[in-house]
């Protein structure tokens, strides 16, 4: 995932303050603030996003527009977000006419180039939030995403856009050995369909879905001809991968998790989506095999999903029955997948303020 600042271009007139009638009253009676927009600005903050905003004003610092007249209320506008814990990283403002036909005036990225170059801004997560088809033009002109008020939504709707948006994910994995296709979907609970040309393992992959709660469609083929190994490796490297790239920057998630019998096994399980990849089984299986599937390749699984997930998962089993005993497993990590992945907040449980 990206280190670099995940940042919201933010308009003014319009998008922070309403465009009145008459443009011939005076700044002060003029000045409001778009409904909604502090409440959301908040959320969004509270999320890690940084602000940035860029504004064209017509002629400012010319007779028909004296910077007098943008000056005080900009700063009103600025001191009532501050006191509201919004704090803008930096205030762009072209004061250009359309007939400049200026670099530096939106749609143009002119004021912005600083932020065009490797690195500097998460271009997957960001974007650009105005009231005019030029804010999407620029938008598309950073390459980032292009949000209107109005059209998409009010300011309610747009932060919910942002932050809340489905979870999901698609991982395609090609090596010698095998082809994997897996798409997760971590906010739909849809019935998993598994293909992986091993019966058993469909049906204890089939479980991670339906008793972690989400959406899971997997399709392998591998070199069953020649042994199970990277077959079961390969779709637990795959499938957690899709579930760390749905997982994002692990927002909200309630992160931990279970313990589950299954008659006469008892499987328990300590989950933690910490980003750090641990792993650590106890227990014997009293078969060589279940189905076609070989018991010594479960906790390789679990391992290689750990890997890949970026978790710490801790699995002890026990009991009589390898089938029960390995489908307890699988069963009790689903349970506590959908423990932890539930969403549970808007902020990263934490205390460093990130998951890694």
């Amino acid at each position: 995932m990206s280190g670099a600042p995940k940042i919201l271009f933010v308009d003014r007139d319009g998008t922070l303050i309403e465009e009145p009638a008459d443009q011939q009253i005076d700044a002060y009676e003029k000045f409001r603030l778009v409904p909604g927009a502090i409440g959301a600005l908040r959320r969004l903050v509270e999320a890690g996003y940084e602000l940035v905003m860029v504004s064209n004003q017509d002629g400012l610092g010319t007779a028909s527009f004296p910077e007098a007249d943008f000056v005080g209320p900009q700063r009103l506008l600025l001191e009532i977000l501050a006191g509201e814990g919004i704090g803008f990283r930096e205030v762009l403002i072209d004061p250009s006419l359309p007939a400049d036909h200026a670099p530096t005036r939106k749609p143009g990225v002119g004021l912005v180039r600083h932020y065009l170059g490797p690195g500097a801004l998460d271009r997957e997560r960001s974007a650009v939030i105005g009231d005019r088809e030029t804010d999407l033009e620029f938008a598309r002109n950073i390459g980032i995403r292009g949000l209107r008020i109005g059209a998409d939504g009010d300011w309610a709707a747009i932060a919910r856009g942002l932050l809340d948006a489905p979870r999901r994910a698609r991982v395609q994995r090609a090596t010698r050995e095998t082809r994997i296709e897996v798409e997760v979907d971590l906010d739909d609970g849809a019935r998993p369909r598994v293909a992986t040309g091993l019966g058993f393992l469909d049906h204890m992959i089939e479980q991670l879905g339906v008793h972690g709660g989400f959406a899971l469609a997997l399709r392998c083929d591998g070199d069953l001809h020649v042994d199970e190994h990277h077959t079961v490796e390969d779709c637990a490297l795959a499938l957690g991968e899709a579930l760390r790239r749905a997982l994002g920057e692990r927002r909200g998630i309630g992160r931990y998790g279970f313990v589950l019998p299954m008659d006469e096994s008892l499987a328990q399980v300590a989950l933690d989506l910490s980003g750090r990849a641990y792993f650590v089984f106890d227990g014997a299986f009293p078969r060589e095999q279940v189905g076609a599937l070989p018991s010594e390749l479960v906790p390789h699984f679990f391992r290689s999903l750990a890997d890949a997930l970026g978790a710490t998962l801790h699995l002890s089993v026990r009991g009589d029955n390898a089938h029960h005993m390995v489908e307890a497993c699988f069963k009790a990590v689903g349970r506590a997948l959908r423990q932890a992945i539930r969403r549970d907040g808007g902020t990263v449980p934490s205390s460093k303020g990130t998951l890694a």
